[in-house]
């Protein structure tokens, strides 16, 4: 086990610290699930610098203790899934650092283990989802906003590969194959993560009310149509304004419980690598996303603690009252 990564612990059931017994699926079934909110800015609102190519997964090997406060924060605002801090990292990346494959194997898993350990500061059910993030990501340019990278689904195949073996290795309750910009690579990612046998949620990144790549939401969302280890669709770190119709557009297409957790509403210049723009995000459309089929709820980029907290509020969902 890397060295400063938390070690295996009991809670009074016998579980793992912060391990839910209830599947997420079964929770899914009896009302609204609250995702927390983006790691990044947390991490950089604690005074870390991420700068780095690796982003956030930098931390992993540098600041783990940042990334279990970042976690904690969320879930004593209120999630009731964390969201681990694996989507930049990837074998490639780590590699341009010095890391050896072994080391970032350990890497993935202790993403893993924070947030499982963060889950156990509450007496609740607390879900860790693995980010798979796309393969855009790890090029740190931005392409995750374009998709088409030039590869093919066999290529992307190999990309994640690796990834997702690490990542379900560790014991994630469910993986999320987030920020996904287009079919092909939620095909290659797919049939990656249908090895491992865990469950999992597919969520694009969306603009004009199609994939970033350009691809209709119907044909997108109907990829994960009859997939048992689905067990949920929808859209993630996209404008506000997209969700009322993707939330619509998954359910329609799957009849699958609806995953959405946009952006603030702010738009990152992949250039300046800075956000820009106002904040749009509003904790009041919640319920209409509800009502609308959305059952795994939450924020990303430069939604915080505070705005899960309301948004935990609206929902019902148990919070410790401290947003951070």
């Amino acid at each position: 086990m890397p060295s400063g990564a938390p070690g295996p612990s009991g809670g009074p059931s016998g579980r793992p610290a912060g391990r839910p017994s209830l599947a997420l699926a079964a929770a899914l079934g009896k009302g609204p699930v609250l995702l927390d909110g983006g790691l990044s800015n947390q991490l950089e609102a604690q005074g870390c610098d991420l700068s780095d190519a690796l982003w956030s997964a930098r931390l992993l090997a540098d600041g783990p203790g940042q990334i279990e406060a970042a976690h904690t924060a969320y879930v004593r605002a209120g999630a009731q899934v964390l969201i681990t801090a694996s989507y930049q990292a990837s074998f490639e990346g780590f590699r341009q650092r010095g890391i050896g494959r072994a080391e970032a194997a350990g890497l993935f898993a202790r993403s893993v283990e924070l947030a499982r350990r963060a889950a156990g500061a509450v007496d609740r059910e607390v879900w860790v989802a693995a980010s798979v993030g796309p393969y855009g990501a790890a090029t740190a340019d931005g392409a995750e906003y374009r998709g088409r990278y030039g590869l093919t689904v066999r290529e992307l195949e190999r990309f994640h590969r690796p990834r997702i073996e690490a990542l379900a290795a560790a014991g994630p309750d469910v993986l999320a194959l987030e920020t996904v910009p287009d079919v092909d690579e939620a095909q290659a990612l797919l049939r990656v993560a249908g090895e491992c046998g865990l469950p999992v949620w597919l969520s694009y990144t969306v603009a004009g009310g199609r994939t970033r790549a350009g691809q209709r939401l119907e044909e997108a969302f109907a990829l994960v149509d009859g997939e048992a280890q689905v067990v949920a669709t929808g859209v993630n770190c996209c404008d506000p304004v997209e969700v009322d119709g993707a939330v619509g557009a998954a359910a329609e297409a799957t009849g699958k419980p609806v995953v959405v957790y946009p952006n603030s509403g702010e738009r990152w210049d992949a250039n300046g690598r800075r956000w820009v723009g106002g904040a749009t995000f509003d904790p009041g459309r919640v319920r209409a996303w509800q009502d609308a089929g959305a059952r795994l709820v939450g924020g990303c980029c430069r939604v915080g603690p505070a705005t899960i907290a309301e948004l935990a509020a609206r929902l019902g969902a148990g919070g410790t009252g401290e947003p951070g």
